[in-house]
């Protein structure tokens, strides 16, 4: 298993987490077995959205005696209320619901709290005025929350919450149908057939500056929908007309800026080690580029996707790490400190540059490397 640092938490995450949707209806057994299955495979981070008393019992149940081997990220402003999820913003049922998760997952503090969901602008303007942050951050204070985040599925918004400089984690929706769709207040807008059948191009600049200023400031992203609801590995219902493999899709979250670990929702343990399976993937099977590369409809011409097809580089340059950092700093209009330390520990930088062309002939996208090997150079000095 592979772990990351969750922004500037300090918390080590495994990069293949588990959402708990997958352990909706299951028995207690199901669930410890699940859970054990994941903990072999060294997984340690998992998200709880769900306020489903039964769930959370048994996700606590199961990790009776070992809560300190794993990361919990639970959610507030959810509820139960005659047998169904809530979304609340009333301040007390979102207190009951949060003290009642705690005694369900016998525990007496979240690694991460959520605040549970905010897209639309009203709402942002509600949570981050009103008593739903005091709250928050009141549990934050007390240490029942150790760290602060929010859930949310549109870019726009999500860079204000950010900007707001309240919250250490973001959880976001990041699949490469969602990250060419433009923001909306309305998350079914996402898979909504109609908004694919046009052409499209690139990755929404919204998004994009959204993963850069995150990683910018050291909120980490954990994602969601990572397979698009599973409409990614079916060739009849993704939107590109061709199926992704899970290792695909995970490589394709985990390359973006400020990603730390990607929140699978498996049903079982096969789901599970399909997912796990992307550790130990070769780097043909976690190739993404060459399912996205040379469609009409859809296009990411000219725009750098991280992909690594650029490598081998004659000289040993990262192409695509140099890349990432060079737009990180376009981004900011600045070189943030984090982001020139990055780049001062490659091995090989940006002025080495030979400008064979061999990684110009490589790129699926049509990326004007050498020109950007020039432009990096230039912006961090060699």
């Amino acid at each position: 298993m592979e772990y990351r640092s969750l922004g500037n938490t300090g918390l080590s995450v495994s990069a293949i987490s588990l959402g708990c949707e997958g352990f909706m209806g299951q028995t207690e057994e199901q669930v410890r077995d699940g859970i054990d299955f994941a903990i072999d495979k060294g997984i340690n981070f998992i998200d709880i959205y769900s306020s489903n008393p039964d769930l959370r019992s048994n996700i606590g149940k199961a990790l009776t005696g070992r809560r300190e081997q794993f990361i919990i990220q639970g959610h507030l402003c959810t509820a139960w209320e005659d047998g169904q999820y809530l979304r609340t913003r009333d301040v007390e049922k979102a207190k009951t619901s949060f003290n009642d998760q705690l005694i369900q997952l016998n525990t007496d503090y979240l690694d991460v709290g959520m605040i549970h969901y905010i897209d639309a602008e009203q709402d942002f303007l509600e949570v981050f005025n009103g008593p739903v942050i005091r709250l928050a951050l009141q549990l934050k204070k007390e240490g029942r929350i150790r760290h602060l985040g929010v859930i949310s599925h549109n870019p726009v918004i999500a860079r204000k919450i950010v900007e707001t400089g309240l919250i250490d984690v973001l959880l976001f929706s990041i699949n490469p149908c969602y990250d060419m769709q433009p923001a909306s207040e309305d998350i079914e807008d996402l898979w909504a057939d109609q908004n694919y059948a046009h052409a499209l191009h690139n990755i929404d600049p919204d998004r994009e500056k959204l993963y850069e200023l995150c990683e910018q400031r050291g909120v980490g992203i954990d994602v969601m929908k990572v397979y698009g609801g599973g409409d990614l590995l079916s060739e009849i219902n993704s939107p590109f007309g061709i199926a992704m493999t899970p290792a695909q899709c995970i490589e394709y979250a985990l390359t973006r800026p400020g990603v730390a670990a990607v929140m699978i929702g498996c049903k079982n343990k096969e789901e599970i080690q399909a997912a796990v399976n992307w550790c130990s993937a070769t780097k043909v099977e976690k190739d993404y580029a060459s399912v996205m590369a040379g469609m009409e409809k859809f296009s990411w011409q000219g725009h750098c996707m991280y992909c690594g097809h650029c490598a081998p580089c004659s000289v040993g340059i990262d192409v695509a790490s140099v890349n990432k950092y060079y737009n990180l700093t376009i981004a900011q209009n600045d070189i943030p400190e984090t982001v020139r330390e990055h780049y001062k520990v490659l091995t090989h930088h940006a002025s080495e540059c030979i400008a064979c062309g061999q990684c110009e002939t490589n790129c699926p996208f049509g990326v004007a490397i050498i020109e950007q090997m020039e432009k990096a150079a230039e912006r961090f000095g060699y």
